[in-house]
Order: C-alpha cells, then structure tokens, then sequence
C-alpha cells in the first residue's frame, strides 16, 4: 500500500467558501465491477484515513461475480454514512435490459450484463437514481465528478490523451478538480487550471498492476492535492467467487475473459473484440469458439 504518483495545483478561491485553511479529504472509487472483497478492503482503507466526502464515480455493478452484494454494500453507505453515486456505462448495460429485448448474438454478447440484471432482481431503480456527474462549485472553484468524462461515460481519459482533448471531455470548467474512472487506468495529470485524476479501478485494474485502487484529493491553503493508493486485497476470493456466484457458468462465454482480466489486471473483452467480434456477428464461428480461440492464442489456461 502506498501512494504512487502525486500532484498538486494551486486553485485561486477556497473550497466550499469556508476561509483559505481550510482542510477536506475527499475518497474517490470507481470500476468497482461486482468485485465485493475489494470493495471492503478499499473501504476499510478509506475510512480508516477518515474523508469528509466518500464518491463512487461509477461501474458499481456488472463484469464481475457479486453485483447484488455491491450493490447493497453502496446503498447502505449512501443511507448511513453519506456516500454519494454516479452513474457509470455499466449501470447502463444493466438498466438497458429492462427495455432492450436482446436476442440471438445480441443476447449471447449482452449475458453478462443479462445475468447482472436477474442477480439485482429486474430491478434496476436504483442504477437509474444515480445522476451522471457530481458538481460542487463556489464561485471560481470547482469539483467535478464524472465516470468517464463530460462527453458520455464511455469517453474515456488516458495518459496518451492530448490537451486539447482532455478540455473538451472536462467541459470548460472552472479552475479546480475534474475526476473520473472508466478507463481503470489511474492517472494524475494538470491541464490548464484544472488538476485531472483517473481514479483507476477499485475492483478491476487494467495497468498491470493488480492491486486495487481509489484516489485521495486534498483541499488545504487553496490548494488541491491528489494521491492515488494501492492496496492488496484477497484476490483468490474473487477469482472463486466467479465459480460460487454461477457468473462463470451463467454470464455467458465472456465470463471467462473478465475472469481473466482480474487475473492480468489487463482488459481483455476490447482485445477479443477487436480480433473477434465481426467473425462472431457473420455467424463464422460460434461465440463459445471465439473466447476458446482468444485464450489459446494468448497461451492462457484454467479459465472454465
């Protein structure tokens, strides 16, 4: 556990209007991903520090093995200690099912999110509650929270993202803090006037680095600061959660890839859909066929 990368920029107006001392500590989580052991263990952390302000910047649900207990665990920290929800473009995958009539490959590919669906019991209430961003604003001081970025929570923010661009996802906003999630690779990084962090993934890393992640943002002397953890948690648990749950049986054959994807801590569904996704739409292969061909090809075993 330690905090690996660190910035700090210089905001001109005190957070919250409160006099320039002073102090807030704001954890920040997101791409949690149906991972319910490391969401303790990142809470555990996180409270243990003691934030004024706990935000869940999306993904809570769906891609892993245990989205009901999740989900529980998040509502019961909304009511109790005050945390506050985003909406991430996993939640909307779940809430489509209720509307969308997928069948045929369209089914076949959308199982996972299906399986989530039926886990939560048809009903996705809760998913819907929660607002696409999060903004506190005092006059020329802002933080803004969103899951991806202000342009739609799958338009994600990356190292190799230039400025220009990251501006335009920001969305002009004033000079502050702009986090997000989604790309489940941290970042800290200053555009302009405004610092951006990549909170990384809670549940589901796709750095390399397996550890689970979660941000801390600092407010002190008009000055905002950010740290991003690392913290180890009983991944093993999880691995076997993916069998206990029925996900590894019932959400379909892309189960075994996110499977794997918590085991590399590397995205494997966009790679697989890339070199597959098009044979498995002409009907040349099944989709079954498809996922066994991808890990062969990677030399990757022991996923059934």
């Amino acid at each position: 556990m330690y905090i690996f990368s660190f910035a700090n920029f210089a905001s001109p107006a005190p957070f919250g209007g409160r006099g320039k001392n002073l102090f807030m500590k704001i954890a920040i989580l997101a791409d949690i991903h149906a991972n319910i052991v490391a969401l303790e263990a990142v809470t555990d952390h996180l409270e243990r520090w003691g934030p004024d302000i706990v935000i869940v910047a999306g993904d809570v649900v769906n891609r892993g093995p245990r989205p009901a207990e999740c989900l529980r665990f998040v509502q019961a920290k909304q009511r109790g200690d005050g945390w506050l929800v985003i909406r991430g473009n996993h939640e909307d995958y779940v809430i489509s099912h209720k509307t969308s009539p997928y069948s045929g490959i369209e089914a076949e590919l959308f199982q996972n999110s299906r399986w989530t669906y039926e886990q939560l019991n048809l009903d996705v209430a809760a998913l819907e509650a929660w607002p696409f961003s999060i903004s506190w604003q005092t006059g020329a001081n802002e933080l803004r929270v969103a899951h991806a970025s202000m342009r739609g929570n799958r338009d994600g923010i990356y190292v190799e993202t230039d400025d220009d661009t990251v501006r335009q996802q920001v969305g002009s906003p004033p000079p502050g803090v702009f986090v997000v999630g989604h790309t489940h690779k941290p970042l800290v990084r200053s555009v302009d006037d405004t610092l951006v962090v990549n909170v990384g993934a809670a549940g589901l890393p796709f750095d390399g680095d397996p550890r689970a992640c979660y941000a801390r943002i600092y407010r002190q002397n008009g000055w905002w600061r950010a740290g991003l953890m690392r913290l180890d948690y009983d991944r093993e648990a999880v691995d076997r959660d993916f069998v206990d749950s029925g996900f590894l049986d019932s959400g379909g054959a892309l189960a075994r890839l996110i499977r794997v994807e918590l085991r590399l801590a590397h995205s494997q569904i966009a790679e697989w859909t890339t070199a597959y996704e098009a044979k498995v739409r002409a009907g040349n292969l099944s989709i079954h066929e498809s996922v066994d061909q991808f890990l062969a090809e990677e030399g990757i075993t022991g996923t059934d």
